[in-house]
């Protein structure tokens, strides 16, 4: 890949506060385990995620601190939920011709940063085909994102709706 190529894609990885995230969890374990549990994820995420620029996406300070560690850029979004700061990232990083968006807590996020979807959309779903864990499409477009359960549905009839 030349680096003409790597400049043209970028990778968005919105992150919840690290004592926020992953609820269903702290039923089960304490909060600290879970707390190092989505640092861990993060992590490798990120790592995952090079050679490609990567903009972390959050509303928290210690995330954005995180982020700045790991060697990933931040953008900090007005938006207090996942939808609202995905699409505003989205518009912010609009000088790249094509953006991923990768959860920050996939389990194997190994080949990230090599990652080449074709032109259009591309949707990786959750294990149960319902959840979408990393989207790729081209920027500018007017893209209605809808994370949540049943996303996967909804993303792809996002897509056919653009064309």
């Amino acid at each position: 890949m030349s680096i003409s190529q790597a400049c043209t894609r970028v990778v968005l990885v919105p992150l919840k506060r690290f004592d926020d995230a992953k609820s269903r969890l702290r039923e089960a374990l304490t909060d600290s385990e879970v707390t190092e549990l989505a640092i861990r994820l993060a992590t490798g995420v990120l790592d995952a995620a090079r050679p490609l620029p990567t903009v972390v996406v959050c509303d928290d300070e210690e995330v954005a601190g995180f982020a700045r560690r790991c060697s990933a850029d931040v953008f900090r979004s007005s938006f207090q939920n996942l939808n609202g700061s995905v699409s505003d990232a989205y518009r912010h990083v609009g000088h790249f011709n094509q953006v991923i968006v990768a959860h920050g807590d996939l389990r194997n996020p190994e080949g990230l940063g090599r990652f080449t979807p074709g032109e259009g959309v591309t949707i990786v779903t959750d294990q149960r085909h319902d959840g979408t864990n990393v989207l790729a499409l081209p920027s500018g477009l007017d893209f209605r994102f809808s994370y949540g359960a049943g996303s996967a549905l909804r993303h792809a009839q996002e897509a056919a709706r653009l064309g």
